[in-house]
Formats: structure tokens, C-alpha cells, sequence
């Protein structure tokens, strides 16, 4: 069995993935899609760049990473019942997607998380974090890597990403020696409000891998304010590295965060304890991708063995 992953080569999450999936098991892998037995589209909006001729003879899995409600209209429900006809097998990472895309499909849906590396997002000393990165040894650091602006404008607030209840969980930590650190990349709308509240921030654009271990390192709290998700990375990636982190219940945050630890920000916040702590390092390391990635190997051969 030979599978052609596409990726959508923005240098971002999904990228990662697909090298990792890549490294870990070279044997099912073709960079030619001609020679490949199976199609593993890892975003949705990248099937039409696949020639249709291809999208018939192969077997193809699909891997929905979150809908988003209010954005999911006439029209894409007509993309997706395009798309439908060719899907063999849909991949999601998280329950809720599932539970969506399985009111409008009649395909097989199957629910395997996200990964993460286990040498990379590891425990790491925070003061020398701190050191490395010029932050203030004495703040009480907030992360948040993410995009969270649209690209349309770099305005508009991506609100399924909750920037606006992201400064508002800000407002409600009330601490004197509150900072904050933005790591990912359209962070205009947080940027802006950050100005506005006169919280103090640093932002690094687009962090390479392990200038991002040091950041997650950095903080006191991590929190994901979003509205709808897939994973994210940071629940993985935090609790791997026992950064305390809050998060509304979204996407994996129930397969990995204790019970504590997700709450209905901004209205509610909560700050984790080393128990809280302890149980999402112990329960994050299901996903680490030498573990999981024979969940994907089950995934794709049983695909590839139907029809």
C-alpha cells in the first residue's frame, strides 16, 4: 500500500504532520500520485487539486479538522456533497467534528487524534526559557500561539478562535505583573486590543520549533479561548510539556485535559494545580506519534482493504 499525502504547504500545523507522518513510516509513502494506492487529503479545500480522473481510481481519505457552524452555509454544504462522491473513508480528530460531518454523509467517519513528538515538547526549565527569550523573570506569562485574524482583512477578528474572549479571560486574571506572549502568525486583532487594555506582550512571528518549546516554557498559563477547534497542537503540545493550561471544550480537550482544567472562559478561570497538571501530562502521552501513528497505519489499511 502506497499513500500520497497532500499537505497545503503553508508552513504551518498540517505541514508538520504530513513530514512527520512521512518520517515515521517511509514504507507506505510516494511523492508520485500516479503510483499511489491511496489519497490522504489532509485539508478539505485542497481535493481540487487533484486530478478527477484519480480522485475515481484511488481510494481516498479525507480528514475534516473542525467545522465551523456559522460559517458552514448553502454553499458549503453543496462543496462538501461534491466532495462526498469521491471520499472513501473521513478522518477527524475529535468527536464533535464527527458527530457533524456524520449527519451529512453516509461514508464511514473514524476519530484518531492529533500527534505530537515527544523529543521535541518535553519539560523544559522556564527561567532559562525566559532568559533566552528577553521575557521578565517576574511576570506572570499567558501564551497563546495561534492565528486569530482573518485573512481577508487582518482586521476582523477569526472569532471561531475566540481572540475576543481571549482578552477578555486577560481582563479577568487581574494580575499587576501580567504579560502576555503571542507566538503564531495574523495576530493583528490580539495585537490591537493588547494596545487598547495596555497589557504588556511580546509577539514572535511564526517561531521555529524550538524557539516555540521555549515559549510554551515561558508560561505561567495557557489558555485556549476558542469556539470551535480540531486538536489544537497546544493542548498536546502544553501538556506534554506541563505548562498549566485552561481551555473551553472544544476539539481534544476532553481526550487530554483534566476536568479541572476545562472551563467556560472568559466567564470562568481557572488556575491549574500540580495535580490538574500531572494528569494531563499523564494523559497526553496516548498521543505521542509513535503511539498513535499505528492508529493511522489501522486507519488507511483498512480503507485501502474495502471496496
Amino acid at each position: 500500500m502506497k499513500i500520497f499525502s497532500l499537505a497545503p504547504k503553508e508552513n504551518w500545523i498540517l505541514d508538520r504532520i504530513v513530514k512527520e507522518w512521512r518520517d515515521l513510516k517511509p514504507q507506505y509513502h510516494t511523492d508520485n500520485l500516479n503510483d499511489a494506492d491511496l489519497l490522504w487529503i489532509v485539508s478539505p479545500w485542497l481535493w481540487r487539486k487533484i486530478p478527477h480522473k484519480l480522485l475515481i481510481e484511488k481510494k481516498v481519505v479525507m480528514t475534516i479538522h473542525h467545522i465551523v457552524l456559522k460559517k458552514f452555509t448553502k454553499d458549503s454544504l453543496r462543496e462538501f456533497l461534491a466532495r462526498d462522491e469521491y471520499v472513501d473513508q473521513y478522518h477527524t480528530p475529535c468527536q464533535k467534528t464527527k458527530d457533524f460531518i456524520s449527519k451529512i454523509t453516509k461514508k464511514p467517519v473514524e476519530v484518531v487524534g492529533y500527534w505530537y513528538n515527544s523529543k521535541i515538547w518535553q519539560p523544559t526549565d522556564k527561567l532559562e526559557a525566559r532568559k533566552k527569550l528577553q521575557i521578565p523573570p517576574d511576570a506572570y506569562v499567558v501564551g497563546s500561539f495561534q492565528r486569530d485574524t482573518e485573512g481577508s482583512n487582518l482586521v476582523s477578528p477569526k472569532l471561531e478562535k475566540g481572540p475576543d474572549l481571549f482578552i477578555e479571560s486577560l481582563k479577568k486574571i487581574n494580575k499587576d505583573n501580567l504579560f502576555v506572549l503571542l507566538g503564531g502568525w495574523r495576530r493583528q486583532y490580539v495585537i490591537n486590543r493588547l494596545k487598547e487594555e495596555k497589557i504588556k506582550f511580546h509577539f514572535i512571528e511564526m517561531a521555529p520549533l524550538e524557539t516555540l518549546k521555549d515559549m510554551y516554557a515561558c508560561c505561567d498559563l495557557y489558555v485556549v479561548a476558542s469556539r470551535t477547534e480540531g486538536g489544537p497542537q497546544a493542548i498536546l503540545e502544553a501538556s506534554a510539556m506541563k505548562i498549566p493550561i485552561i481551555s473551553r471544550d472544544v476539539g481534544m480537550a476532553t481526550a487530554v485535559l483534566n476536568e479541572n482544567c476545562i472551563v467556560d472562559v472568559p466567564k470562568n478561570i481557572y488556575f491549574p494545580v500540580n495535580s490538574d497538571i500531572e494528569v494531563c501530562y499523564n494523559n497526553v502521552k496516548r498521543f505521542e506519534m509513535h503511539n498513535l501513528v499505528e492508529e493511522y497505519v489501522d486507519l488507511f489499511t483498512k480503507t485501502f482493504g474495502e471496496k
